[in-house]
């Protein structure tokens, strides 16, 4: 068995067409279109939808804030567990974005957040037009119990996700380079895990063109509008 600290994550190479083609998917504003509370609230499947999960407090909304070049699109607060709907946002038509509600930890009576859990759980299970949950994972603290638990779930599934390393900027090259090699590790075995393990910061825009390259490949193509 290979270990973490020898181990070489897969890294993904973006040409400068992709990047551009990410570049231009935000170029324009990404418009908020509802808060579904419910099954029965989500807008008709049609678009391609990517969503983002992760535990409370993760930078979630920073991060689809970053992506979007739009500093007040998703709702960011230091309150755990602020996101309490899948909030959908549309990318020029092309594409819908979903937060999810933040697992985990949440200032919230518990029947609200066991009615989060629920929902989002049914979402990512039965929502035919995902194509990728993004999962963040706080760099600092790596792969979590309940982070685990949402993978297991997505590989029973078979919901491709990839894991994506939040607040890169807060660690030292040498550390992030070991939670780097460990997460992508951990993942290497999971059946539904995209190998690439995506390395962020939503501060410093670390990894903002790759990610938004990413997206853009699963994306309705312009030529199809």
């Amino acid at each position: 068995m290979d270990d973490p600290k020898t181990f070489t994550p897969i890294v993904a190479e973006y040409n400068s067409g992709q990047i551009e083609d990410g570049r231009l998917l935000f170029a324009r504003p990404v418009t908020f279109m509802k808060s579904a509370v419910s099954l029965e609230t989500l807008p008709p499947m049609g678009l391609t939808e990517v969503c983002f999960a992760g535990r409370s407090n993760v930078g979630k909304s920073t991060l689809i804030n970053a992506l979007t070049n739009q500093s007040g699109l998703a709702r960011a607060s230091n309150t755990p567990g602020r996101t309490q709907e899948l909030n959908y946002f549309s990318a020029q038509d092309r594409l819908y974005l979903v937060d999810l509600p933040g697992y985990g930890y949440a200032k919230a009576p518990k029947h609200k957040i066991a009615a989060w859990n629920k929902l989002t759980r049914a979402f990512l299970r039965g929502r035919a037009t995902l194509r990728r949950v993004f999962v963040l994972v706080d760099s600092r603290h790596g792969l979590m119990p309940v982070d685990q638990e949402l993978m297991n779930m997505l590989d029973e599934t078979a919901v491709t996700y990839q894991v994506v390393l939040t607040k890169a900027d807060k660690l030292k090259k040498g550390q992030l380079a070991r939670v780097h090699a460990e997460t992508a590790k951990k993942l290497a075995k999971r059946p539904a895990a995209f190998p690439v393990v995506a390395l962020t910061s939503a501060d410093k825009g670390l990894g903002m063109p790759e990610l938004r390259a990413e997206i853009a490949s699963l994306a309705l193509p312009i030529e199809a509008l």
